[in-house]
């Protein structure tokens, strides 16, 4: 349970304290202003809770065992990672009385009231914030973070005392004009200066000796080809959105991707002298104009429907590659978040833990490429979106054609894959123990998979309650496990059981993705209120079966001392009277069972007005292009892989490739780009392979008014 939600239990906030574990034998208690801290049922602290000093030296005496997991620890004594992180450091640095010597954090700013008077002298003459930051910061370590702070508060002053200005307020001629972004739901965005403005010039790429990331162009031009700009352009006409800042905001966020920056952020590392000529207009964006002109884009729903059309490509393009019938791996893939608001929280596996986030379902196609991307804040269960995600892959392909959903045993439950077979749909997947293990003769059949021999036994297995019969493949590993395989298909054995042990592609999309791609990221901070009727995990049951079981484990310990203590023995009076106080909170807490259900509505506990979620249409908009950058990485990686001597590393090849300066030269017919990678001799000369490829795809510059093809060579030593 997070900080904002941990309160007392109903009716006993006098007798029932408030347990956080930290590991498996320890815990902090908090009572009445005090906090106790348990290791293995013995009190090791106890302090007030405004004692910094013991608690800083006893978090840091903890944070020694190795076995303690930090960010537990972190939340167990109310404090955030980074305090954790700076107070181990501290200790290794100055020693134990640093440490309880240590303050809250403060620091004073860097703009004081002189510098902050003549700062808002130059906002008033019409300055932007790069120009103020460029005359103020010689001679001073001053970033432009604080002159933006400056300006968040001149504007609120001049917000609550409007004035005349006495000098008008000179505006670039060529600045685009954006609308405001509208405000976060349910409360109004707080007041913030206007997003700096980034004048466009027309999409006319010029001939340059010089170009720094010139290979992102690559990425752009692959993403042109897959039809992501013409969509996007298109939808942004139809709802009255500037095509041409669309196009410049994309090519920012797509070229930051490409360069290995996982969010709109990244637009800041393309800030170099040559990004005019490489994002194709007057000067580089600011990333805070980027993330208007997205959000503006996004608000008006077009980010669904972006998201939905490329999602239809990519289902078509497998269709085409696959043999019937379309394998798709269906996964969820829990987002985490550290964030202050109050949202639900669901099951990490990774962590093997709740966390608060947001649980993303994922489909990709048999390759291992990313095809959809579905966000549920509530957690839902595989089953519950199996079948929405069926629909849209059969609308995707617009002709009956043969489905094949490839999924883990979240999804192996017999009503839903009786649904399943119903709909038509062919499925295989992992059976659920307990399951009958066979005898060794009865594996018949053989296979080859990865240089191994595994056994196979094909039959049929009962759904229970008259849903009928599917097959059922058991087979019988090298180290003689036995793992069940449930379909509902008429393909070959053997191509089933590669269906599903190909699965960890898609583990391993998830972990390129969240490295490589920043899928993770949260991109959109608006947050909306869940309606009062949503029926949500009741925090307050929750709290109390973890009471309960604390005193369970209170009378267990208590138990096992008296049987191992001597009946003279004057420790038995203590822990027997234990005993009896950990089963007077039993029966407490089991009379308080009945009127605490499971569920109940937001508006009946204690969530009610702090539950929020995250509203996604900005989130999904960036996935997109996420998704997008990944399959033209995927294509061109299957294309170099093998010409290099070690075909695993052809991504982070691709890396340099898309990073490496370059000199441009535009001709009438045709643009000719000249890379520069860091590569050895064999890396290079792949590389040459790769682009005679590309180039033979005649791929342009997305939004070039002449559609001239691009050229792509390496440059000479």
């Amino acid at each position: 349970m997070s900080a904002e939600t941990s309160l007392m239990l109903p009716h006993v906030e006098a007798q029932q304290p408030l347990v956080r574990w930290f590991s498996a034998v320890g815990a902090v208690q908090r009572a009445r202003g005090q906090v106790e801290v348990f290791v293995g049922g013995s009190l090791i602290a106890s302090f007030d809770e405004h004692d910094r000093a013991t608690r800083n030296a006893t978090v840091v005496g903890l944070a020694a065992d190795p076995q303690v997991h930090f960010g537990q620890l972190a939340d167990a004594f109310d404090i955030s990672i980074e305090t954790l992180r700076l107070l181990r450091r501290q200790h290794a640095a100055e020693g134990i009385e640093a440490v309880m010597e240590r303050g809250p954090g403060r620091r004073t700013s860097k703009v004081t009231e002189p510098l902050r008077r003549r700062i808002e002298k130059l906002f008033e003459s019409g300055l932007s914030v790069s120009k103020v930051h460029g005359q103020v910061r010689r001679g001073r370590k001053l970033g432009r973070t604080s002159i933006v702070r400056a300006r968040k508060v001149w504007t609120a002053k001049n917000a609550a005392s409007p004035k005349a200005p006495t000098t008008p307020v000179v505006e670039p001629q060529s600045s685009l004009k954006i609308a405001p972004q509208p405000p976060s739901p349910p409360e109004p965005a707080p007041s913030s200066p206007p997003a700096e403005l980034a004048p466009i010039a027309p999409a006319q790429p010029q001939s340059a000796d010089f170009v720094q990331h010139a290979g992102s162009w690559l990425m752009s031009a692959m993403l042109g080809s897959f039809g992501l700009y013409d969509r996007a352009l298109l939808l942004a006409r139809d709802n009255a959105v500037d095509a041409q800042s669309l196009r410049l905001a994309l090519d920012a966020v797509v070229s930051a991707l490409a360069i290995g920056e996982s969010c709109v952020e990244g637009v800041r590392r393309l800030e170099t002298p040559s990004a005019p000529l490489l994002l194709r207009c007057d000067h580089a964006p600011s990333a805070s104009w980027v993330r208007r002109v997205l959000h503006e884009f996004a608000d008006t729903g077009s980010a669904v429907r972006l998201h939905l059309g490329m999602a239809g490509h990519w289902i078509r393009e497998a269709h085409a590659q696959a043999e019937h019938p379309v394998v798709f791996y269906v996964d969820n893939h829990l987002r985490p978040y550290t964030g202050k608001q109050v949202i639900r929280k669901g099951w990490r596996m990774q962590d093997k833990r709740v966390l608060p986030g947001t649980t993303d379902y994922y489909v990709h196609d048999e390759r291992g490429r990313p095809v959809l991307r579905v966000d549920v804040p509530s957690h839902d269960s595989l089953p519950e979106h199996m079948f929405s995600i069926a629909d849209l892959l059969r609308a995707a392909l617009a002709e009956p054609t043969r489905i094949l959903l490839a999924f883990d045993r979240a999804g192996a439950y017999p009503q839903t894959m009786a649904q399943l077979r119903d709909r038509d749909l062919e499925f295989v997947t992992y059976e659920r123990r307990p399951f009958p293990l066979l005898p060794a003769s009865a594996f018949q059949d053989v296979m080859q998979f990865d240089g191994e021999t595994f056994g196979l036994c094909d039959g049929r297995i009962n759904l229970g309650g008259g849903r009928g019969r599917v097959r059922r493949i058991a087979i019988r590993t090298p180290d003689e496990r036995q793992i069940n395989l449930v379909a509902c298909s008429e393909e070959p054995t053997e191509r089933l059981v590669a269906v599903l042990f190909h699965r960890w592609r898609q583990e391993n999309g998830f972990k390129h993705g969240v490295e490589r791609w920043g899928i993770n990221q949260l991109d959109g901070r608006r947050v909306a209120a869940y309606p009062p009727d949503t029926i949500v995990p009741n925090p307050a049951r929750r709290r109390l079966d973890h009471a309960l079981r604390l005193a369970c484990v209170r009378e267990g310990l208590a138990r096992r001392e008296l049987a191992r203590l001597a009946d003279d023995d004057p420790r038995r009076e203590r822990w027997a009277r234990d005993m009896e106080q950990a089963i007077a909170e039993q029966n407490e807490l089991f009379a308080l069972r009945p009127s605490l259900p499971h569920h109940a509505e937001l508006s009946k506990t204690e969530l009610a007005g702090k539950l929020v979620h995250h509203v996604g249409l900005y989130k999904t908009l960036l996935d997109a292009l996420r998704i997008a950058c990944a399959n033209a990485e995927a294509d061109l990686a299957y294309t170099l892989a093998p010409e290099l001597d070690n075909p695993a590393e052809a991504k982070k090849t691709l890396a340099n490739l898309f990073v490496a300066p370059g000199h441009v030269r535009v001709r009438s017919s045709s643009i000719a780009v000249g890379l520069a990678p860091a590569a050895t001799a064999v890396e290079r000369d792949a590389f040459g392979v790769l682009l005679d490829h590309v180039n033979r795809d005649h791929l342009t510059l997305p939004a070039d008014p002449d559609r001239r093809p691009l050229r792509f060579e390496l440059q000479s030593s």
